[in-house]
């Protein structure tokens, strides 16, 4: 079972442009949405996928060589961990009393990853993740997560997820997610505004269909944050005929599910910005868990099992050799006889 100390609460769920490429405009528009939300009385808000500073849509319109012309400034702002304007938001969370979940390019040394940060209302950090695998060509600009990014975390507000876009077309990971009993998951996405009507999958009711399938094979709520193109962003981007029918305006298509799949607000217009808002009740969980709960009563584990690696991986591991050579030379230390 939960810690949680409150188990009936309302939360809400951002469908906003990003202040494109610009970090410290994203983070005043982010505190923003942190006030609206906890005066409209949500005890938890969700951002879309890396809405800090934007989602690289570049990389989707031309060549890589077309592309590098937005590389440095994407990666100066992106948001570091620890850095000033990661102190700001997680003040924000504290000053508000409000649960946040960001989703934000995070840089880490020369690499940048596709991240999410779960804060809670103290504004501590409860847990910071990375997409476990950056989508088609999403990899030319992203890093990769490891296993311990799979996790599912103990909160006031229950036990509480979250994944990045495509990460809910892959069924082991949503198992991994499944089987650590998420109460609350967050489903960030970051726009359904590309190659609109050429390729179904990366369309708004494929994939909100895969926010929707998600809680109903996980009997949990989910949130399903989602960006929308701004004008500013068109025009950034957009240079010929062509890339204008690649990438559309708006593509807004947030939402809010229960256990049971059911959508629990009324969905904004693709270009409007604003926040949905959706009651919770975990109690209600049980309910949906009696019927279905396919990591545990409804399993087989003597037929399929889930081998699930949830260790950090690190690229080096140190070590001192004159310490390694001295413990190897006294058997005794190594419980050899």
């Amino acid at each position: 079972m939960t810690s949680s100390s409150k188990t009936q609460y309302k939360v809400a769920a951002v469908q906003a442009a990003p202040a494109f490429l610009d970090l410290n405009k994203g983070v005043n528009k982010a505190i923003d949405y942190i006030r609206q939300a906890a005066e409209g009385g949500a005890s938890l808000v969700a951002f879309p996928e890396v809405w800090l500073p934007g989602y690289p849509w570049w990389i989707w319109l031309d060549s890589p060589a077309w592309g590098m012309q937005f590389v440095q400034r994407y990666y100066e702002n992106a948001l570091v961990i620890g850095s000033s304007q990661w102190d700001r938001l997680r003040a924000a969370a504290a000053q508000y009393k409000i649960h946040v979940v960001l989703g934000f390019s995070e840089r880490s040394g020369g690499t940048l990853y596709l991240a999410q940060a779960i804060i809670d209302d103290l504004g501590e950090v409860v847990a910071t993740r990375r997409k476990l695998k950056p989508t088609h060509a999403e990899r030319t600009v992203f890093g990769e997560g490891d296993g311990s990014h799979l996790a599912v975390h103990d909160t006031a507000l229950g036990r509480v997820g979250a994944l990045c876009c495509a990460e809910h077309i892959q069924p082991l990971t949503k198992y991994a997610m499944y089987s650590q009993n998420e109460q609350l998951h967050v489903a960030a996405w970051p726009s359904f505004s590309v190659y609109r009507g050429a390729a179904f999958q990366l369309s708004a009711e494929a994939n909100n269909a895969a926010s929707q399938i998600y809680a109903l094979e996980g009997q949990c709520y989910v949130l399903a944050p989602c960006a929308t193109v701004s004008k500013s962003m068109i025009e950034m981007l957009v240079d010929s005929p062509q890339k204008r029918e690649l990438l559309l305006e708006g593509g807004g298509f947030a939402m809010i599910y229960g256990p049971d799949a059911r959508p629990l607000c009324k969905p904004l217009p693709e270009t409007e910005e604003g926040l949905l808002y959706a009651d919770i009740d975990l109690g209600s969980i049980g309910v949906a868990k009696a019927a279905y709960d396919p990591t545990g009563h409804y399993s087989r584990p003597d037929v399929l099992r889930l081998l699930f690696n949830k260790k950090p991986s690190s690229r080096v591991q140190a070590f001192d050799p004159e310490y390694t050579e001295l413990k190897s030379a006294q058997p005794e230390a190594n419980g050899e006889k």
